[in-house]
């Protein structure tokens, strides 16, 4: 919601909801005037959702926010996006719930839960050989919850393709 900005904020506009993501990289090597810097928090929007909330001469204008339960329809989405022989890397997306993922773990059809660890953002990797194996996720979400989804994956399951499982 558009706050503190007479000139900027529509008037009785109200608020939106956006799906925040964190593809805006720190520069640490300058230390003022870096929106994407910790512990600065800003949002990227479309011009479509910023121009709900604010008129278009504002350019930047502050806002108050709050998570809020994320609705999705479908499943959670593994998307296996790189690898080889010996490693490979899954994007997790479409997650309902408080939808931040903080833990994942994968079970090939011969193998136990194995942690994965996060690349970046919600890439998450393994270097355990899975190939000809079906594959199970486990997610864990920041509020607590989590969800086990078994044999999303078929044995011949490829890199590039993306597979649905059960959702919060």
């Amino acid at each position: 919601m558009c706050v503190n900005s007479p000139q900027g904020c529509k008037k009785g506009a109200g608020s939106i909801k956006v799906t925040a993501t964190n593809f805006c990289p720190a520069n640490y090597s300058k230390t003022h005037d870096i929106w994407c810097n910790p512990p600065q928090k800003h949002f990227d929007l479309s011009m479509p959702y910023f121009l709900k909330i604010a008129e278009y001469k504002a350019g930047i204008v502050p806002v108050n926010y709050r998570r809020v339960a994320c609705e999705k329809k479908g499943g959670i989405k593994f998307e296996m996006v790189k690898g080889n022989q010996f490693w490979f890397l899954v994007l997790v997306y479409n997650v309902g719930g408080a939808g931040q993922v903080v833990n994942v773990k994968i079970k090939g059809s011969n193998t136990n839960w194995i942690q994965m660890s996060r690349n970046w953002g919600q890439n998450w990797q393994t270097w355990e050989k899975l190939q000809g194996q079906s594959l199970s996720f486990q997610v864990t979400a920041s509020d607590g919850r989590m969800v086990q989804s078994f044999n999303v994956a078929p044995a011949d399951w490829q890199l590039g393709k993306t597979y649905e499982g059960i959702n919060f």
